[in-house]
């Protein structure tokens, strides 16, 4: 079987390249610790050195990483077709794509929502040009492109059916106070939805701590109110982790 071409050393050289070029990882170490939910140490590798509930959040990967988003085999390594099965989306869901990056997976979304909508967040404003100028050749007017910060999302108050995270939510530097508001975002019986390489899979080819546990996603999310509904492991290095309030 072909690895994917991010397998190591890929992904080595990738994120040390493009790791700290999105999610701001500017920080006051003394406040957050004094408040009890981030510790501080020194960075492994991949990490940042700030942990949250025992996990080092991974360094991050920015606009410089388009063109790896955008890769002609991702639908094949990653089964997008199963992906979208898997999260079975109503036509009139609303749904937020957090960590939306060129949006290869919200205008996938948006022809099975075609009387809701799409909110493709993300933090860097060259992701929201993309966004912003696909949206305008493929006429999707369901798509809207919403600048968020490294602390909120910028979601609307009880207005989203659906949040969804592709192997992005380990890249937050403040997952407590984006899941707070990703929840708050929530209409009644609302999803959030975590897509995460298998930590538990030492044969997915991803630096550790781009991985996530289903134990540790459950811990986490768990602090913000939510529990977990359903795990979906068709997908080939990856599972899809179904939260809801």
């Amino acid at each position: 079987m072909k690895k994917p071409f991010w397998s190591i050393p890929a992904l080595f050289l990738f994120v040390n390249l493009f790791g700290n070029s999105s999610f701001g990882q500017q920080v006051t170490p003394a406040a957050e610790s004094a408040k009890g939910v981030y510790q501080y140490r020194q960075a492994a590798y991949d990490g940042i050195g700030k942990t949250y509930m025992g996990r080092e959040i991974s360094q991050v990967m920015g606009h410089l990483g388009a063109a790896w988003l955008e890769r002609p085999e991702r639908e094949q390594e990653e089964r997008t077709d199963l992906l979208l099965e898997a999260i079975n989306l109503k036509p009139t869901d609303v749904v937020a794509d957090v960590g939306a990056g060129t949006g290869y997976f919200t205008f996938l979304m948006a022809p099975n929502v075609p009387k809701g909508k799409v909110l493709a967040v993300d933090i860097e404003q060259a992701m929201i040009n993309d966004l912003n100028q696909t949206k305008k050749k493929t006429g999707f007017k369901n798509v809207e492109p919403v600048l968020g910060t490294i602390t909120d999302p910028k979601l609307p108050a009880n207005g989203v059916d659906m949040a969804i995270m592709i192997d992005a939510y380990h890249e937050f530097s403040h997952p407590r106070e984006m899941m707070t508001h990703i929840v708050r975002a929530l209409k009644p019986g609302g999803r959030v939805v975590l897509v995460e390489y298998r930590a538990e899979d030492p044969n997915v080819p991803i630096k550790p701590h781009h991985k996530m546990s289903v134990a540790q996603a459950t811990k986490e999310m768990k602090a913000v109110g939510l529990s977990l509904k359903s795990v979906y492991r068709k997908l080939p290095q990856q599972h899809v982790l179904i939260f809801q309030k």
